[in-house]
């Protein structure tokens, strides 16, 4: 308290230290709930089928997998038939560029899934208005069509769209429902908001579906339950190879992937960024490590009398310990919290300005103290040890 000045300088080692290491651990950590958040949507205990896998980089053997066949609705009804181990399975086709109106009103470039009857079970997608198509009008194609919650609002205005009919590929749809609101969001792979869903029959009739360029091709298997993800891609494998006509000892002209194959990949990349910003706030930790252990040192000495007569008194060695390393520990967790504060706050201003919402949460400011007192102590113990071990005459004297 007699030394402000000498004493925030001293902490601003420690200061920086921690706000390196809990902002880049805070970052990175809502981050990574963000993108598995947008993951999450995906299904965890669904198999997709792809031409490529998902857990190598896709410049990597790009032309090997790109001579592979897309997946195919042939695909889907061959799982359909055969599996026993999949709760569900349902194919889409996604494409965009079209215009899609409602009287006076249009929206350009929509994006259109065609699906499968079962896909609204296995995405888990739900309605906030409306209804899901009927057999009836799945089997026959009928022009029924359910609209995202954005798309909906940005085409009706306000106006109430339920059951009206809209123009979409020169024909009227008429609007059966409309999709609960995904909300914004950085990583949110399937964008439901602003999708136009009808029927892949539906779809058949004004899309060319084997056409890959201006198409994208989802098959997705959802497992039953307490079956494990292994034993259904096992069962895959056998089934879409007998269906491709693949001889035995050719490789698998497809992959089978599964969420856990991204959250793989992400863990080794959000890993890599934790160290480097563990590195850089280690270094800093070491500059702050230096001034407390010099403030301390000049604290003893300028303290050497008032030990002396303490000694005098009859303090312990260890009471003298004690007092100088928790008043470095003290002066090292006010520089951490001093730090977390600032972490605190800039995160709060990146979450305004990015897309997505970043946090501290609890675990992160308890490893920021945990930090804070481990320097304490390395910083603290040789002068506390050093002003135990004083004589107290020699002390007095001094």
């Amino acid at each position: 308290m007699a030394n402000k000045l000498r004493t925030f300088l001293s902490l601003l080692g420690i200061m920086i230290g921690i706000f390196c290491i809990i902002a880049v651990k805070a970052s990175v950590d809502s981050l990574e709930k963000t993108i598995i958040s947008g993951f999450n949507e995906l299904g965890s205990d669904v198999i997709y089928v792809d031409k490529r896998p998902w857990n190598e980089d896709p410049g990597q053997n790009f032309w090997k997998y790109e001579k592979r066949p897309n997946t195919s609705y042939e695909d889907f009804e061959a799982i359909q038939k055969k599996s026993k181990l999949s709760n569900s399975a349902s194919f889409c086709i996604f494409t965009g560029g079209k215009t899609i109106k409602f009287q006076n009103n249009a929206v350009s470039n929509a994006f259109i899934m065609g699906s499968t009857y079962d896909y609204m079970d296995i995405q888990g997608l739900k309605l906030q208005e409306g209804r899901y198509f009927t057999q009836m009008e799945y089997q026959s194609g009928t022009p029924k069509i359910i609209l995202g919650n954005k798309l909906y609002q940005e085409l009706f205005g306000g106006l109430e769209g339920l059951n009206k009919n809209v123009r979409l590929f020169g024909q009227n749809f008429q609007v059966i429902g409309i999709l609960e609101p995904e909300g914004e969001g950085a990583f949110n792979f399937l964008n439901f908001d602003e999708i136009i869903w009808i029927s892949y029959p539906c779809i058949k009739r004004f899309v060319n579906v084997k056409d890959s360029k201006s198409t994208g091709q989802l098959l997705n298997i959802k497992a039953s339950p307490g079956v494990d993800l292994a034993d259904l891609k096992g069962e895959l494998a056998s089934i879409i190879r007998a269906s491709r006509g693949i001889k035995p000892l050719q490789d698998d002209n497809f992959s089978l992937n599964e969420l856990s194959l991204l959250t793989q990949v992400l863990q080794s990349v959000f890993s890599a960024i934790n160290i480097a910003g563990l590195i850089i706030g280690i270094f800093a930790l070491i500059v702050g490590m230096f001034s407390v252990a010099n403030i301390m040192f000049v604290s003893v000495k300028e303290r050497t009398n008032i030990i002396g007569i303490k000694k005098a008194l009859g303090a312990k060695r260890n009471i003298i310990l004690s007092e100088f390393l928790i008043e470095a520990i003290v002066l090292c967790v006010l520089g951490g919290l001093i730090g977390i504060i600032f972490v605190f706050i800039v995160l709060k201003i990146l979450s305004q300005v990015t897309p997505f919402e970043m946090t501290l949460s609890v675990s992160n400011v308890l490893q920021g103290v945990i930090w804070s007192v481990g320097v304490g102590i390395v910083a603290g113990f040789i002068p506390a040890y050093q002003a135990s071990n004083l004589d107290p005459v020699e002390a007095i004297r001094a």
